[in-house]
């Protein structure tokens, strides 16, 4: 399992956006401080509250991209649906698509500018 950690500006508002995306938290890990949002049965991502997530190390707080994060979805349309969604939601940048043949996705800002790609690759 992978437990990525981000922090947030408001977790309440946090657990609002990904959940009108349809995504849910396991609520055995999630606290005012922290919402664990479940991506798969093999990954999830720790949302806390910034000064909760800076309570964890003793460096200032990184200012640039630290990274991109990559949801694989089922198909292109699940592609759409999910940007489309999020924009709804209040995300930004959710407009833009790359089609590359056997790969198609798309990407937003979220509540807190931390930048998600939605990709559809083709089995082969």
């Amino acid at each position: 399992m992978i437990f990525p950690n981000l922090p947030v500006k408001d977790v309440a508002s946090t657990r609002d956006f990904w959940t009108g995306l349809g995504f849910d938290f396991n609520e055995g890990f999630s606290s005012p401080e922290a919402a664990c949002l479940v991506i798969n049965d093999q990954a999830s991502v720790m949302l806390l509250a910034a000064d909760f997530f800076h309570g964890f190390h003793d460096t200032t707080p990184h200012t640039g991209t630290e990274m991109l994060l990559c949801l694989g979805v089922e198909s292109r349309e699940e592609v759409d649906r999910l940007c489309e969604a999020a924009g709804a939601a209040g995300a930004t940048d959710a407009d833009a698509r790359v089609d590359q043949g056997p790969m198609y996705g798309g990407s937003f800002r979220d509540l807190d500018g931390h930048i998600w790609e939605v990709m559809w690759m083709a089995a082969s």
